[in-house]
């Protein structure tokens, strides 16, 4: 059963539309411990049970890897990836799948980072700063998330799907701790 909270968390981010331009600072939570700590307590299974299940999911590396991206781009980036791990982990599939209380800690702490991304991008919009993120990089990103949701319809939600997803969300988060950190121009 899905629980209101994360229903009503789940709408207002389906209707919200990607920010433009970031440049402010973030609070630590971004990139923090917390983060990482709850998405490695929804593990049930032992990830060596279910190894006939991994998968590269070919993750868009170049997107962290590369200095190709502005500040601006890197902060549109990261608020792609972290609305698109929300509606993961926000499906009724996704509640079946973990226990609830993490999941829901999980999805507030995504919540609350994509809100201080709003309103750093709020304050910019107010003085004028607007840098459009490359529609390349938003494409790579909703690719590469529209290939984990194929994954998991192919493997009809397994138990063994979702902790190989799961694995491969940690990877991205640290991706997005990495694209966060990372000095840009």
């Amino acid at each position: 059963m899905v629980s209101p909270l994360c229903l009503l968390l789940a709408l207002v981010l389906l209707y919200h539309r990607p920010a433009s331009s970031l440049d402010c600072d973030l609070p630590p939570r971004h990139g923090g411990p917390e983060t990482f700590i709850l998405v490695n307590q929804m593990g049930r299974l032992s990830l060596l049970s279910c190894l006939e299940f991994r998968k590269d999911f070919q993750f868009p590396q170049t997107l962290v890897d590369g200095s190709r991206l502005e500040k601006t781009q890197a902060r549109v980036v990261v608020q792609e990836m972290l609305q698109e791990v929300f509606s993961l982990f926000s499906t009724n599939d996704s509640f079946e799948a973990w226990e609830e209380t993490v999941l829901d800690k999980f999805l507030i702490e995504l919540y609350q980072q994509l809100e201080d991304l709003e309103k750093c991008l709020e304050k910019e919009w107010k003085v004028g700063l607007s840098a459009l993120g490359s529609e390349d990089t938003t494409l790579a990103v909703k690719r590469y998330f529209q290939g984990i949701r194929l994954y998991l319809k192919e493997k009809e939600y397994s138990s063994c799907a979702w902790e190989i997803v799961r694995v491969e969300i940690r990877r991205c988060l640290f991706s997005i701790n990495k694209l966060i950190r990372k000095p840009r121009k």
